[in-house]
């Protein structure tokens, strides 16, 4: 009984988390479940291969709670996130078949290496504003949206998105981290996305690639189904909250939240790792 609360609360945060920053939950999930195993007999059955193939099926319930949610605000922006969906999800499939061949200790620690990594891209300099080439290209998508009074503006390159996408998508189905830990910060620095609107894009893309990803970890055995059942209550409630607090936080604060989430991540995990 104690395992399930601890599951459902597990879950809850994952999802609330995840949605306000846009990063889906597997990067709470994932270290979470890691930890557990290290210090409670209840949860020998979480391998990395287990709780990656969890994660997934349990982001499939925390992006769909998350885009209902956005949904209603019209923050998702669909025809940016379908170009992105054409690379992550073979990316997933591909990502999800290679995470057989990890370790525990391998698995955390180039687990952790990867986050710290996306969080330092935070300090370089974010995409301007697209020029008139840019706007001219069949090459690039343009976006306006506004935000409160705000307008933006943005471009997305098709084929450089597509091909980020396919390698985060990759990075998704091998780690269980939904992918969003890395687009988020790949939209909003490379390509200009305002943080709300990356946020929600990348809770709709989770969504998807979690649902591909997971089919494919399902068909190699990976997810225990007793425990999997024990997270979606909690990830549905947790996504729909974080997704609602979302639109009422500063992009900047998102932003914040994101960078110093992925490092305390970053840093546990690699010391697990090296341990």
């Amino acid at each position: 009984m104690l395992t399930i609360v601890i599951l459902l609360i597990i879950g809850f945060f994952t999802a609330f988390i995840g949605s306000i920053a846009g990063i889906g939950g597997g990067t709470i999930l994932v270290p979470s479940l890691l930890f557990m195993n290290h210090i409670s007999e209840s949860f020998n059955w979480a391998t990395p291969q287990k709780i990656v193939g969890i994660s997934l099926v349990v982001m499939v319930f925390t992006g769909l709670s998350s885009t209902i949610s956005y949904l209603k605000s019209r923050r998702i922006d669909y025809k940016s996130g379908l170009i992105f969906l054409i690379g992550s999800l073979p990316g997933g499939v591909f990502g999800s078949w290679l995470n057989q061949f990890l370790n525990d200790d391998t698995f955390s620690l180039v687990f952790g290496l990867v986050m710290i990594g996306i969080s330092l891209l935070f300090f370089f300099k974010k995409s301007g504003q697209p020029n008139s080439k840019t706007a001219e290209s069949k090459l690039y998508i343009q976006r306006s949206i506004t935000i409160n009074g705000h307008s933006h503006y943005y471009a997305v390159p098709v084929i450089w998105g597509i091909l980020l996408a396919f390698g985060v998508g990759i990075l998704s189905g091998l780690f269980g981290i939904g992918g969003g830990s890395l687009m988020v910060p790949a939209m909003i620095l490379l390509f200009g996305f305002p943080a709300h609107i990356a946020t929600a894009t990348s809770m709709f893309m989770i969504f998807f690639m979690s649902l591909f990803s997971s089919g494919t970890h399902i068909a190699l055995g990976h997810v225990e189904w007793a425990y999997t059942l024990a997270f979606i209550p909690g990830a549905w409630v947790g996504g729909t909250v974080g997704a609602k607090l979302n639109q009422r936080m500063k992009s900047h604060t998102i932003e914040w939240v994101l960078r110093v989430i992925l490092i305390l991540i970053g840093i546990r995990l690699i010391w697990e790792g090296i341990g």
